[in-house]
């Protein structure tokens, strides 16, 4: 299902296809890059459903928000509050295919958490991208999964919560960083790119790398 985030005026994110090397499955260091591509086809059930506003970065808020999923670790296979949300790039997204890292691992978890996806354009495009060269099999995976998971569009809150960390990330890894603190119900970021990994534990997000062990970010490099 594909959901505008739009009540503060967002738009699209505007530009032509980003410069990346991500896409093929495996590892470097056992992680993904990240790259982009055009918004999909809005699509859901009737079209209709708008998300609540979406908010600033973390460290605009409060203390005492809700402790996020502990999914990282086997222990923590359990079901998060029914406004948890996880935000999931290509790199999580590109293990529903066969053949890819910890795929056994990632479908375990998704068979609980699937209904709490959400990703972006920037995602899919990762998804396909990793799908194209393994042939028609992983493309029709990768469009299945695209009809499933909830697609939100980038706003105007998602690009200044990315400028925030632009400066320590590659731009499209950053969009992802903006989109996951920028929207309400996000405590989780399903990944297993390490840049991605590691800026969004600083920022109090969980990370979500079924099959990897807790705290990998930490280990590597």
């Amino acid at each position: 299902m594909t959901t505008e985030v739009t009540p503060d005026g967002g738009r699209p994110l505007q530009g032509g296809r980003p410069q990346s090397s991500a896409g093929e499955l495996g590892d470097h260091r056992g992680v993904p890059d990240s790259s982009s591509a055009p918004p999909p086809r809005p699509r859901g059930g009737d079209g209709t459903g708008v998300l609540p506003q979406p908010r600033g970065a973390r460290d605009d808020e409060p203390a005492g928000s809700a402790p996020p999923l502990r999914a990282s670790d086997p222990a923590s296979r359990r079901s998060a509050p029914p406004t948890q949300r996880v935000y999931a790039d290509g790199s999580a997204l590109s293990r529903y295919l066969d053949g890819a890292p910890c795929r056994a691992q990632w479908l375990a978890w998704a068979a609980d958490h699937e209904a709490q996806l959400l990703t972006t354009p920037l995602g899919l495009t990762e998804l396909r991208r990793a799908a194209r060269p393994r042939g028609v099999e992983a493309n029709g995976v990768a469009h299945d999964v695209e009809e499933r998971v909830e697609v939100i569009r980038f706003s105007d809150q998602t690009l200044r919560a990315a400028t925030r960390v632009s400066g320590v990330l590659p731009p499209f890894i950053a969009l992802h960083v903006g989109a996951a603190l920028a929207h309400p119900e996000v405590g989780s970021v399903a990944t297993y790119d390490v840049q991605l990994a590691q800026v969004s534990a600083l920022h109090g997000l969980t990370v979500v790398s079924p099959g990897w062990p807790a705290r990998w970010w930490e280990r590597v490099g």
